[in-house]
């Protein structure tokens, strides 16, 4: 009796677990941007075919501006490495805004007023084997 009475409380345990990881919110759900921000476009950060990174834009539609984070992959996630994440208008002659140093998750956010016009993103992380990079010109013209 005592064995079904500890295998039942194992059971019931492992089911209450279950049912807490299945219910809670992505990791997705937050982001740096702040509330707001929709999802409109992630960019793999890589070098040759070794990804370090990804680049991810949003989109708030109510203040016309764009946020952008780079995040860090596998062995550049949780690891102080080089990250960096630039934004602007396309056509702008300087960045309007940029993060950039040793982050342990990711660089940025980093915003730029874009209503009616099309951005330009570079985003940097450095890997293993050297530094991987993504730069979208013209896109998420908003």
């Amino acid at each position: 009796m005592r064995f079904r009475n500890g295998l039942a409380a194992v059971a019931s345990v492992a089911m209450v677990s279950a049912w807490l990881v299945g219910t809670a919110a992505p990791a997705s759900a937050a982001s740096p941007c702040g509330g707001g921000y929709k999802l409109v476009g992630t960019y793999n950060i890589k070098l040759g075919g070794s990804k370090y990174g990804i680049l991810e834009i949003r989109w708030n539609s109510g203040k016309g501006r764009n946020c952008a984070v780079a995040y860090g992959r596998g062995s550049t996630y949780g690891s102080k490495a080089y990250k960096s994440v630039r934004i602007k208008t396309s056509g702008a002659s300087s960045w309007a805004d940029s993060d950039s140093g040793q982050f342990k998750f990711y660089a940025g956010p980093v915003y730029v007023s874009a209503r009616d016009k099309c951005i330009t993103v570079l985003a940097t992380v450095k890997g293993s084997g050297g530094y991987g990079d993504v730069r979208k010109d013209g896109v998420h013209c908003g």
